[in-house]
């Protein structure tokens, strides 16, 4: 009984401890998987001059990897001197371009970790003959391969690794089979986690896995947040070790460390960390980490001690079964919070790659938790009372949990490749504006959202020098020349707050589109204000 209470209380403790890390880590806010929401020059756009600068606007606050420029001849000139601006990047053109058909490639990272590329072709006085400078967007499956087998690794290892050491300590007895099984795994955690820091940097530069011993990939991998995650994930595996090799009540404290260190270390890094609001996913992923941590490291020590009817077996198992609800109520709460915040609408569970992941993970845990709760209620009571078929039949059940446990890893482990809905859906929300000026006026033009469909408009007016402008009406006029779409003329409403407002819009083709806005200043003078803006598809 004491046993038990202790086991109990330094549970709790761990989560509470671990959710204080996370909450005292918030350091501001934090990114979604990035979007890019506008460029410039656009995609498909001709200027009549070499533009000076390039710019790039990003859903997310980002950091730059990769900038380059492809010239029509193929030539490349690095891009390496920029400025972030918040969510945008500008970008210093180089001189001296000529005309013809160009590429700009951006390579660059999200705040949550993973890397995101594109590039838009642009043409200077009129399009290159012929086809534009290649830019290979395939996808590098050797790299993505190594990643998810290592995240697999990574996974089994922290968990299961970490998980029974912790099992071990303060709930059963330790076995020699499950030792070895929980020693090799959190070795493996250890030996493998800087590899997934190297493969993180190939795959944020987007370089092959022959580049693997190259020092800039280790750099750049250590330089996202992830980096973050593999060292405190380091740190605990090598913890949990020493914890085994200490022993008595050194041993259990550094393995409730090395417990909370994978808590914290899943929470440091990812889509699920890096959501909205911060007080409560941090948390919540670091809550859904304990709870998976101790569920299933403690799969293979209570099936070994089972198997050899060691005389403490009984004992772990009555303390496992009172333990495992304090666990389990947090992981699926917390799993469940984080997936309402991931899809932000339930189309998005059978419309998006991550949804489509997050279903074939439901598959599992619903055949999980049928054999656990089958496990609990028909299994548990015979075998506590010594009979042997029921404990049998047990032990095989168990390990049929750590096979479907082992699943769930491997399905998890595909998410490190696909956005959640949450950032394309911002992304898609995000609006298009541009800034007219003139000697006489200017307006900000604000279309919310910037992309093909409903839309509506927001304009500010000032005079030429920033002033205040009490115009008389205000009429925003849309056309698309290249698609065949004539003007498309709407008048404005006065809001309360001194911005025109236009509802009602409805764009059918993204591309670059031209806008005027015509201010009556007074009853004898009219401004017209001319800019395109590009609209997302």
């Amino acid at each position: 009984m004491i046993q038990r209470t202790r086991a109990l209380f330094f549970l709790w403790l761990a989560m509470l401890m671990g959710a204080a890390t996370c909450l005292l880590a918030l350091t501001g806010d934090a990114a979604a998987h990035a979007a890019l929401v506008r460029v410039e020059p656009a995609d498909g756009a001709v200027v009549g001059t070499a533009p000076n600068s390039f710019s790039l606007t990003f859903s997310e606050p980002t950091s730059p990897l990769v900038l380059k420029l492809i010239k029509p001849d193929g030539t490349i000139t690095t891009l390496d001197r920029f400025v972030l601006r918040d969510t945008t990047l500008d970008i210093a053109a180089p001189t001296g371009l000529g005309n013809g058909t160009h590429v700009l490639s951006w390579r660059i990272v999200s705040e949550d970790g993973h890397p995101v590329g594109g590039s838009a072709v642009f043409s200077i006085g009129a399009p290159s003959s012929g086809s534009p400078p290649n830019v290979s967007d395939a996808i590098d499956w050797p790299v993505r391969i190594a990643i998810w087998a290592c995240k697999v690794v990574l996974y089994a290892g922290l968990f299961i690794g970490i998980g029974g050491i912790f099992f071990t300590q303060w709930i059963g007895g330790p076995s020699p089979a499950a030792l070895r099984v929980a020693v090799g795994a959190a070795g493996a955690a250890l030996l493998v986690t800087p590899l997934t820091v190297g493969l993180q940097g190939l795959d944020a530069l987007g370089t092959p896995l022959s580049a693997l011993g190259n020092a800039v990939a280790w750099t750049t991998g250590f330089s996202t947040s992830y980096g973050n995650t593999a060292i405190v994930a380091a740190i605990s595996a090598a913890v949990a070790l020493v914890a085994l090799l200490a022993g008595g009540w050194i041993g259990k404290v550094l393995s409730l460390l090395a417990l909370v260190g994978v808590g914290v270390a899943l929470a440091a890094s990812g889509h699920a960390g890096a959501a909205q609001p911060q007080w409560v996913t941090r948390p919540a992923v670091f809550l859904h980490a304990i709870g998976i941590t101790f569920w299933a490291g403690s799969l293979i020590p209570l099936a070994a001690a089972l198997r050899m009817q060691s005389p403490d077996a009984i004992l772990a198992l009555r303390r496992f079964s009172k333990v495992i609800p304090v666990a389990v109520l947090p992981l699926v709460a917390a799993g469940i919070l984080l997936a309402i915040i991931q899809l932000g609408s339930p189309s998005a569970l059978w419309s998006t790659a991550y949804g489509q992941v997050l279903i074939a993970k439901l598959v599992l845990l619903v055949a999980l938790f049928g054999l656990a709760a089958f496990n609990r209620f028909w299994l548990t009571a015979p075998a506590e009372r010594g009979e042997r078929p029921a404990t049998a039949q047990l032990v095989r059940s168990i390990r049929l949990e750590l096979a479907i446990v082992l699943a769930i890893f491997a399905v998890a482990a595909f998410w490190r490749f696909t956005p959640p809905p949450r950032a394309l859906a911002a992304a898609a929300a995000a609006p298009a504006s541009v800034h007219i000026h003139s000697a006489k006026a200017m307006a900000d033009l604000t279309i919310t959202p910037g992309r093909v469909g409903p839309a509506s408009a927001s304009i500010v007016v000032m005079t030429g020098d920033f002033g205040p402008l009490d115009a008389k009406a205000v009429t925003l006029i849309l056309a698309n020349p290249s698609a065949g779409i004539e003007p498309i003329r709407r008048p404005a409403t006065r809001l309360s707050d001194g911005t025109w407002q236009v509802d009602a819009l409805n764009l059918p083709l993204p591309g670059r589109w031209a806008a005027r806005i015509d201010i009556l200043v007074s009853d004898f003078e009219l401004a017209k204000l001319e800019s395109p803006i590009d609209i997302r598809p």
